[in-house]
């Protein structure tokens, strides 16, 4: 299903310019001559400006404002497809009603992706992009724009692959040093200026690190060993004539001798005879599996990241002008769809990124959609993943990490420049998770900020009420990852990145979520011939998890021929092989024990084995790789493995006794001295000091593990916390009831009763009744003990009423840092 997106249009401002063509005549005595074109007059990238008849019918208007208005530009198809040019004229500009009857036979509204169109610039017919997917993916959205295809998700209808039996192959070892001896040389020595993560300009894959082990995962997907001449590695030399170090053809052939070396120092993987096997095929000989059903009738800005290669992620919308993303730094592609950050970033033009500006503050609401993979859950600052911002310190919205928190930062007329006070995930909840993740933020005018974690709203509500953004500055660029090197950046993966300028409510949002990321694939394997069940199948949805791995889930039974009786057979014990052996591990499946029986079979849908997936490694690349499945029974026949028996756990020995006491943690102390003192947690000075001390405060609540140090950026915690609650009168007034903060401290705690400060410092923070912990009379003496020493103005000190604020700071801090509040 192609899913529908908005039908908002602005005009187009992208271009890029044709191949100039250079003639080369042969002349007279064997000479060639080289003739000069001359410089051609700069490309028209104007909009066109239609002034013929008007639509006849409204869907010759929606034709016009959904394609024609998209296309008819002189950069795009309007150079050629016009009146008394090239036919079929579909970009005409003399009259809408002609260019929409020649556009008809080449569009398939109700499957936009099978288009003429479509396909001639997936094939790289005139596209205006540097990638003929991204081409291909925006004429297939302003298509289904004009056909108004609903946003669900077609029925996908599998196809029975060719039937072939799994191969002998031959498989990477896992030892370094014959790939060291044959093909890594070449890498090195030739390669190693781009290819390398410490080259000038690092570009990814490494496979001519220094590292041989890096070079020699990065390589594996780039090398066939069963057919050497056929490796990406030659055909990057031999056809595409990329970095050859001499002639190219020569270049490629010592790259083939270099690989035939390798592949003829592996022995070849024969299948076990006794399995009990499926056919076998390749990822890409399954059947697509990406059938739509995402809502995206707001969208004004989307990222795939299709492309798989190059320094360019495509802005795939349709919404003109599109962000495209310039990638640097640290970053690769993942395989599946995707981008991997370390330290590197991916950002649009200001000039581009204005379309956000512009098309959010229309609505006054939006909503960011990302598909994320946290690389980890000890990023802070908070480290940014998607932004509109002009700096580390101005945006107009971003959504940041902080540990297991998301962080929403949008500019409004209640938020500072920086979108500050941040809303945040509860730390308590944990949402972040360094696993694949689909995370939603919208801004309203009447709810604010919200997150949505993998279809579930967070419950996090925005304390900051929500504001206009006509302070939004339409000046900054939208970006991926930190704005600037080095200050606050996220490590993780991308997979999926849309801007919608209205909100998402709950129900899109998890449409959203169910349809999943990335390119996926219905595995047919073929076994026919064991269950005696004509067209009959196992199949299993697949994808690339990452670059390193495969994920195979919900295995289900079926056949293709809805007249097959489908008789009663036992399933048990089905394992995933790959190249030849079934795979070391991740096999999950292994204890499905099912009969398949017509009472739970459905037509068309077949019979579900499992609800669960497994991750299976990547080994020679998603393009040779080739799977099949073993049952231990199928059938009639049967291959019933004997689980060994495990070895005896060994003798548990006598553990250290633990403490029955611990220490709370950094956040946990945070959340406490404001629940003691009334401070909030988002005080602009609390944060900034937690944002500070975080990582100096406890980690961990092991009584045994609290170093000096921590006790150190506790006691600084308290003193923040004490600070901000005496200096505010409402706050001061408040906890210390009654007393006269006016008075100089020279009489202040002469005249007026201690208790008035005493007793709600050891309430509020001791607690009352509290079993465990200290005596209250003996910490009542201490605190006045210590107010007679700090209160003493004699030699000359000044006791003012600054210095009575300072006492009872002093007094608040010495109880607030202490034991009492930190121990549990």
């Amino acid at each position: 299903m192609v899913s529908q997106t908005t039908t908002l249009r602005s005009p187009i401002h992208l271009s890029l310019l044709f191949c100039s063509a250079i003639l080369l005549n042969a002349c007279g005595g064997g000479t060639t001559q080289v003739t000069q074109t001359p410089t051609p007059a700069p490309l028209d990238t104007s909009p066109i400006t239609y002034s013929g008849p008007v639509a006849s019918t409204g869907d010759v208007q929606q034709f016009k404002l959904a394609l024609w208005d998209n296309i008819s530009g002189k950069e795009r198809c309007g150079a050629c497809h016009v009146q008394d040019q090239q036919s079929p004229s579909f970009a005409r500009n003399d009259d809408i009603n002609l260019a929409y009857t020649a556009a008809n036979s080449l569009v398939n509204l109700q499957s936009a992706q099978d288009s003429t169109l479509v396909t001639k610039v997936a094939g790289g017919h005139n596209c205006w992009l540097a990638s003929a997917s991204a081409c291909a993916d925006i004429m297939t959205t302003w298509i289904s724009n004009w056909a108004n295809i609903e946003n669900t998700a077609n029925k996908i209808q599998l196809e029975a692959p060719l039937a072939k039996e799994p191969g002998a192959n031959k498989n990477f070892p896992s030892d370094t040093a014959l790939f060291a001896d044959t093909v890594y040389p070449l890498l090195e020595t030739y390669c190693a200026n781009c290819h390398t993560n410490s080259a000038t300009i690092a570009i990814s894959p490494y496979f001519a690190s220094s590292d041989v082990d890096e070079a020699y995962q990065a390589a594996k997907a780039r090398i066939e060993l069963d057919t050497p001449a056929n490796s990406r590695f030659v055909g990057r030399l031999r056809d595409e004539f990329h970095n050859c170090w001499s002639d190219c053809t020569s270049d490629a052939n010592e790259l083939i001798t270099a690989i035939q070396a390798m592949a003829n120092g592996i022995d070849l993987t024969q299948l076990d005879a006794s399995l009990i096997n499926s056919k076998a095929l390749s990822l890409f000989e399954g059947t697509l599996a990406t059938g739509g059903g995402r809502f995206e009738k707001d969208l004004i800005a989307k990222w795939e990241f299709k492309t798989g290669s190059g320094s360019t992620a495509f802005d795939t919308s349709g919404v003109e002008p599109a962000i495209n993303l310039n990638l640097n730094g640290e970053y690769s592609w993942i395989n599946g769809w995707g981008i991997q950050l370390v330290n590197g970033k991916a950002q649009g033009s200001t000039s581009s990124s204005k379309k956000l500006h512009d098309l959010i503050t229309a609505t006054g609401e939006f909503a960011i959609e990302a598909w994320l993979v946290p690389a980890n859950v000890t990023q802070e600052g908070p480290a940014r993943i998607i932004s509109y911002s002009g700096g580390v310190e101005n945006r107009n919205f971003t959504l940041g990490q902080t540990l297991y928190n998301y962080n929403a930062l949008v500019r409004t007329g209640n938020t500072d420049s920086n979108g500050q006070p941040a809303l945040s995930t509860a730390d308590a909840d944990e949402d972040l998770q360094a696993s694949l993740q689909h995370v939603v933020v919208n801004y309203d005018p009447i709810n604010g900020r919200q997150i949505f974690v993998n279809g579930v709203f967070t419950q996090d509500s925005d304390a900051i009420e929500a504001s206009d953004m006509n302070n939004w500055n339409d000046s900054y660029a939208f970006v991926l990852g930190s704005e600037v090197s080095g200050d606050f950046p996220w490590a993780g993966s991308v997979r999926m990145v849309a801007i919608h300028n209205r909100v998402l409510d709950g129900q899109q949002i998890r449409q959203n979520f169910d349809v999943g990321i990335g390119q996926k694939f219905f595995l047919l394997f073929d076994v026919s011939d064991i269950t005696q069940i004509a067209q009959s199948y196992v199949v299993l949805e697949t994808s690339l998890y990452d670059s390193y791995s495969y994920l195979f889930s919900e295995p289900f039974f079926i056949s293709l021929d809805n007249t097959a009786a489908i008789t009663t057979l036992p399933l048990k014990g089905m394992r995933i092989g790959i190249n030849g052996r079934e795979a070391a591990v991740g096999q999950v499946f292994k204890n499905i024990d099912i009969n398949l029986n017509q009472n739970d079979y459905v037509i068309d849908e077949g019979q579900a084995l499992s609800r669960l997936g497994t991750i299976i490694p990547l080994e020679k690349g998603a393009e040779q790789d080739e799977f099949f499945l073993t049952f231990e029974v199928l059938g009639e026949q049967s291959n019933v493995r004997i689980e060994a028996i495990p070895p005896a756990p060994a003798a548990s020995s006598d553990l250290i006794p633990q403490a029955q006491i611990g220490i709370r943690d950094f956040a946990e102390i945070n959340a406490s001295m404001s629940a003691t003192t009334g401070v909030p947690t988002n005080n602009i000075a609390v944060k900034a000091a937690f944002e500070q001390l975080k990582q100096q405060l406890p980690s961990v609540t092991k009584l045994d593990s609290f170093l000096a140090s921590n006790q150190m950026a506790v006691t600084q915690m308290a003193i923040k916390y004490c600070d901000q609650l005496v200096a505010n009168s409402s706050l001061r007034s408040a906890f210390f009831s009654g007393f006269d903060f006016s008075q100089p401290a020279s009489t202040a705690f002469a005249t007026q009763d201690r208790a008035l400060i005493l007793t709600p410092i050891m309430q509020g923070i001791l607690g009352q009744n509290v079993a465990n912990q200290p005596e209250n009379n003996a910490v009542y003496s201490e605190l006045n003990a210590l107010t007679d020493r700090l209160s003493d103005c004699s030699g000359g000190k000044v006791c003012d009423a600054n210095y009575t604020q300072t006492i009872v700071k002093a007094l608040c801090a010495s109880t607030l840092g202490s034991a009492a509040l930190t121990m549990q």
